[in-house]
């Protein structure tokens, strides 16, 4: 319903940004069936069913960008607790491949990998983590949603228009070593 009232009312769709996730870190020992499925049904099947329905009708006109939002997870950042997360986003990224190739040359499909961001699925994060995860970051801190939001905005327009299927990590930078 949400896509039927947007081209209700627009008539059409330029940008669509996949923005939507879950994530249930857990033991993994803990983590049922139904935790792995759930996260994969939000993060990776709705990510696929908004793009293919979009997509299309985006592909009528011959023109349109998808940004989808993955996570440095989905790439080599990997955590037992989160292993249905992580799945997911290399699912993501995959999907995005996919599609990008499916959709050429008319849409582009890229997807952002985020790396930690300050936002209220972290907020509850232990102060020992959050350190030791900080520790790993060149510029020693959390991204703010903004600067997420600022490479999508920046996708979505002309100026990007090379940029296709193309997998963006944006984590402040990792250290690769120490310098003593």
């Amino acid at each position: 319903s949400m896509i039927e009232e947007i081209y209700q009312e627009f008539g059409y769709l330029d940008v669509l940004v996949n923005n939507a996730s879950i994530d249930s870190d857990q033991d993994f020992e803990l983590k049922t069936k139904n935790d792995f499925m759930k996260t994969l049904e939000v993060n990776l099947v709705g990510t696929y069913l908004v793009s293919k329905k979009i997509g299309l009708k985006m592909l009528e006109r011959k023109k349109g960008t998808i940004i989808n939002i993955s996570s440095t997870n989905g790439i080599d950042t990997p955590y037992p607790e989160s292993i249905d997360y992580d799945a997911s986003k290399a699912g993501v990224i995959s999907l995005t491949h996919n599609l990008a190739n499916y959709f050429a040359p008319y849409i582009r499909v890229n997807t952002i990998c985020p790396g930690w961001i300050n936002t209220d699925m972290n907020k509850d994060l232990d102060e020992d983590f959050i350190k030791e995860e900080l520790d790993k970051i060149l510029l020693g801190r959390f991204a703010e949603p903004s600067e997420i939001a600022n490479l999508a905005y920046f996708l979505g327009t002309d100026k990007a228009s090379y940029i296709n299927d193309s997998i963006i990590r944006i984590d402040g930078g990792v250290k690769r070593w120490v310098m003593s």
